[in-house]
């Protein structure tokens, strides 16, 4: 249960970071359009912050944290998640400056991948832990 209630504190931390980091960026660069980096801090607040607050709550009325995989689970939502805000973050600096890549839509979208696979085992590990009690 201490991982998920570290990983929220990281990704809140992060998530803040982020929407000071976009807003002082634009402004610095006079940039006023759209970019990615718009969402960033919302995706890391969401995607991390309150999906671990969440999942603390569940540990402690389910003990979903003791389900054999769950371990295995962390690591991999991590990952999918990082490379999550690394491609956001990557792509909405080079926006700004006005040189987006398109190849970085790519691993966005097998991050995301990553992600959507994680939340589906997050559910089954759910359901093996209420099977549990």
């Amino acid at each position: 249960m201490k991982k998920s209630y570290i990983a929220a504190f990281i990704y809140l931390l992060i998530g803040l970071g982020f929407g000071v980091f976009s807003r002082e960026f634009t402004k610095i660069q006079g940039f006023d359009g759209y970019t990615v980096l718009n969402v960033l801090h919302t995706h890391v607040l969401i995607l991390g912050f309150m999906f671990f607050l969440i999942s603390l709550i569940l540990s402690k009325l389910f003990s979903v944290h003791q389900v054999k995989s769950y371990n295995a689970w962390f690591i991999v939502y991590n990952i999918g998640l990082v490379l999550t805000i690394g491609s956001m973050t990557v792509r909405g600096i080079l926006q700004v400056n006005g040189n987006d890549l398109n190849g970085l839509s790519h691993m966005a979208g097998m991050a995301h991948g990553i992600i959507g696979l994680a939340l589906i085992w997050f559910m089954v590990l759910l359901n093996k832990a209420f099977k549990q009690q």
